[in-house]
């Protein structure tokens, strides 16, 4: 074989070598690209502070062997705010969602151990005691998620969480206390992290105006039941 020859079939080599690249390349193209995985996040625990509470929840005190048991309920959530979806608004009465950053469960059970955890570590009650549980209480907490959203406008967004609670009296029936607690908390930057740490701070500070409102609510309970008949064996 002449070199003529060999030279013939090495440049026909090459140019099949990147026909095949070029063609493998463009295949490469068209394939479909990996969806981008979400960042998930989390409302954290609180660490109660009870010097933080209302100077009238501080006033009333009482045995932990004479105060009620409270049970708490699940906490439930407002329609558009009972997912595992990151809300956010720009334009009043318009609910959005961040693409690729979601919590990691619906924020009223992410909210359920974390009412439990503040009001046990509050001191207030005997027992405090999510249902669903065999423990009967005397007292039953009832919350509601109104709004947990980050509203975008003005020189820096910010994180609105608003919860709904209701006490009841276990027996009567009688709300003892309810309150609606409205924490606007301003994000340290303008994207869902931020968001998310304004967020856990709103969380707690209604966390602690929450153990002051069940603090209040225990001592009307006890005010009640010294004025109850005592009944004869």
């Amino acid at each position: 074989m002449t070199m003529k020859n060999l030279l013939r079939i090495s440049l026909f080599r090459c140019a099949w070598i990147g026909m095949i690249l070029t063609f493998t390349a463009g295949c490469a193209s068209l394939l479909p690209k990996p969806p981008v995985q979400p960042t998930f996040y989390s409302l954290d625990r609180v660490a109660l502070d009870m010097s933080a509470t209302s100077p009238a929840a501080n006033a009333v005190a009482s045995p932990l062997e004479t105060a009620p048991t409270l049970v708490i309920n699940p906490p439930r959530a407002a329609a558009g705010f009972d997912s595992q979806r990151i809300i956010y608004t720009r334009e009043s009465h318009q609910l959005e969602y961040f693409a690729h950053s979601e919590w990691i469960d619906t924020p009223a059970r992410m909210l359920a151990p974390l009412i439990v955890a503040a009001l046990s570590n509050a001191g207030t009650f005997r027992a405090v005691v999510p249902t669903p549980s065999l423990a009967a209480g005397d007292i039953k907490l009832d919350t509601e998620i109104v709004r947990l959203q980050q509203v975008f406008g003005g020189q820096t967004s910010r994180v609105q969480f608003t919860l709904r609670a209701y006490l009841v009296d276990s027996v009567t029936r009688r709300v003892l206390a309810w309150r609606e607690f409205d924490e606007i908390v301003a994000a340290t930057s303008e994207d869902p992290r931020g968001g998310v740490e304004a967020a856990n701070r709103a969380v707690q500070i209604v966390m602690r105006a929450l153990a002051g409102l069940c603090k209040e609510a225990a001592g009307t309970w006890q005010a009640l039941a010294a004025e109850r008949p005592v009944r004869k064996p």
